[in-house]
């Protein structure tokens, strides 16, 4: 049903009626609906009118609003339009948007610096999985946080993974009661507590280990006295380049061993996710080891694929290092879960494998493609250098047969 008249979307600030324009103060008295959260409504104890409190999922609400033909006037925090509901409500509707200062805004200017050049994430409600890896390397973070994934957690979870060269700017309650900011050492901040309405800046003071595409082999905690048990680096920027991740990719890793493959994939699809698994357990502790060395925050669980798969999402591309002598039902999981226009990477070291994985490949619909890797290192020997050959391998990537010729 078509409105008559435009829902009015408002930001409010922490001090309440006093962030508001006078203009919006006459909207929101002339209006017969109000519809926020308990908190912003609070802010108008007067009102005359009916008051709609904002909880749980937003569908309902929509489905509410569309139909109505009443004025009505919605609030909500700062910025309706930077991580809050006015993206999804205008999304569903024709509304009139106001917003206020974000509180990215105020932090930032209590901070008494600019941020156009900063890196801006929210863990409000959501996981910080995967966080490591988005943030690394940049010199200025905005973070929006929750009552969960607080300063002093998210202090704990940097140092976790080495991320020490950073300071934090934390602001509470911005232009609310109990107002307070500063800075902070991460060591300091992770054993404090703090306001549950704050926003987190990180601001870069000291330099950083960075890792371009190719991370060197030896780099890697790998198990011994047996070492090799690794996807070598020439190899593996093959497999990456036949990937064709992008940043939002999500990945499955399977037989992940150091994690080389997954790490490196989570560097090339950071705003993504990426999924690894692991039979040997010492080869998973070498995984963890290195994620946090190469500070890259993804999943990696013990198991013998196809088993376990099934806890994934499905993946936009697939590694496959090792199939556990389980090739045929393993490549069939595989096949069936990839999202359209996703490839599955297979490893090879061995013409029976090569020849299975072909065949079946077929089988369910997938068309190959095969690069014969045949790669030497140059090697020191008497004041003079040979070449030492690494193992052959037959790099298989695969895609489904209709994203081909459509």
């Amino acid at each position: 049903m078509a409105l008559t008249q435009s829902i009015k979307l408002i930001g409010i600030g922490d001090n309440g009626r006093d962030s508001l324009l006078p203009q919006y103060i006459s909207w929101i008295e002339d209006s017969e609906v109000l519809v926020g959260g308990e908190r912003l409504l609070e802010f108008f104890p007067h009102y005359t009118g009916e008051k709609v409190v904002v909880k749980g999922g937003l569908k309902p609400l929509v489905e509410k609003l569309q139909k109505e033909t009443r004025k009505t006037v919605i609030l909500a925090s700062g910025d309706p339009l930077f991580y809050g509901l006015g993206g999804y409500l205008a999304s569903k509707m024709t509304i009139e948007v106001y917003p206020y200062f974000s509180s990215i805004q105020l932090a930032f200017s209590k901070m008494g610096e600019s941020w156009q050049d900063a890196y801006l994430v929210s863990v409000h409600g959501r996981s910080m999985k995967g966080l490591a890896q988005k943030i690394d390397g940049k010199s200025k973070i905005a973070l929006l946080t929750d009552a969960d994934n607080s300063p002093s957690k998210i202090a704990a979870y940097l140092i976790s993974f080495g991320m020490t060269e950073y300071r934090a700017f934390v602001a509470e309650n911005l232009q609310g009661e109990g107002e307070k900011f500063g800075w902070y050492e991460l060591e300091d901040m992770q054993n404090q507590e703090f306001c549950p309405l704050n926003v987190v800046i990180l601001k870069k003071v000291e330099s950083s280990p960075s890792w371009t595409l190719g991370i060197d082999d030896e780099e890697f905690s790998q198990r011994k006295p047996d070492k090799g048990l690794i996807t070598k680096k020439e190899i593996r920027v093959l497999s990456l380049y036949a990937m064709k991740l992008t940043r939002t990719s999500t990945v499955w890793d399977i037989g992940t061993c150091t994690g080389s493959m997954a790490i490196e994939s989570a560097k090339l699809a950071p705003e993504g996710q990426v999924f690894a698994i692991e039979k040997n357990e010492g080869d998973l502790e070498n995984c963890l080891q290195n994620q946090r060395k190469f500070r890259t925050d993804l999943t990696a669980i013990h198991g013998k694929a196809p088993e376990g798969l099934d806890t994934f999402p499905n993946p936009d591309a697939i590694f496959i290092g090792g199939t556990g002598g389980n090739m045929k039902d393993l490549l069939k999981v595989c096949c069936e879960r990839i999202n359209d226009g996703g490839r599955i990477v297979l490893n090879a070291a061995t013409i029976e494998n090569l020849y299975r994985a072909n065949e079946a490949f077929d089988e369910f619909g997938f068309e190959t493609s095969i690069m014969h890797a045949q790669i030497s290192r140059s090697k020191p020997i008497l004041g003079m250098k040979r070449f030492v050959p690494l193992n052959p391998i037959y790099i298989i990537t695969a895609k489904r047969k209709e994203d081909i010729h459509e």
